[in-house]
C-alpha cells in the first residue's frame, strides 16, 4: 500500500489525467453497453411471449425517445459527468434508448477529461473540504436533515399517489 502511495504522490499529474481519464472513459462505456444490452435482451425475450413488456418496448413512444435522444440528448453526456449521481443513470439510459455508440463515445471524450481534470487537480480536495464542512457544522447537519425529510416526502407521496390510481 505504501508502494502505490508513493506512486501516486510521485506521478506527473498528466499520468494521473490520462489514467482517470481512461477510467472514466472505461466506466461510461461498460454502463452504456449493460443498459444496451439489458434492453436488447429484454426485446428478444419478449418476443417470443409478447406481453404488456414487449408492447412497451416496441411502442411508438419509446421509437420517439430513442429517437429524440440520439437527435438532442448528446449534450447530456458530457454535462453528467460534472455531477454526482447522475452520471450512471445518464449513460444507462443512453444505452438503454439505443443511442448510437459513435455518437455517445464522442459525447463522452469532453465530460470524461472535464472529469478527469477535476479529479486530478483539485476533486479530491474539495469532496474532503465540503464534507469537512458538512460534517462539523449545523448548516451541514440542517442541509442533510432537510434532504432527507424532503426526499422521504416526495417518495411517500410518489407510492400513495400511485396506489390512488390502481384503485
Amino acid at each position: 500500500m505504501d508502494r502505490i502511495a508513493r506512486w501516486w504522490d510521485d506521478s506527473p499529474w498528466v499520468v494521473l489525467l490520462v489514467v482517470f481519464w481512461l477510467g472514466a472513459m472505461a466506466r461510461g462505456q461498460a454502463i452504456y453497453w449493460l443498459g444496451r444490452g439489458l434492453v436488447g435482451q429484454a426485446r428478444t425475450r419478449s418476443a417470443r411471449h409478447p406481453g404488456r413488456l414487449h408492447a412497451w418496448l416496441t411502442s411508438p413512444a419509446i421509437a420517439r425517445a430513442e429517437r429524440w435522444l440520439d437527435r438532442f440528448g448528446w449534450p447530456l453526456v458530457p454535462l453528467a459527468y460534472l455531477t454526482v449521481g447522475v452520471q450512471s443513470a445518464v449513460m444507462a439510459a443512453a444505452g438503454i434508448l439505443r443511442m448510437r455508440w459513435a455518437l455517445f463515445t464522442v459525447a463522452q471524450v469532453p465530460g470524461a477529461v472535464a472529469w478527469a481534470l477535476i479529479y486530478t487537480t483539485i476533486g479530491f480536495a474539495a469532496w474532503e473540504a465540503l464534507i469537512g464542512q458538512a460534517v462539523g457544522s449545523w448548516l451541514g447537519w440542517l442541509v442533510l436533515a432537510l434532504a432527507v425529510l424532503i426526499g422521504g416526502s416526495w417518495l411517500v407521496t410518489r407510492r400513495l399517489r400511485r396506489a390512488q390510481t390502481e384503485k
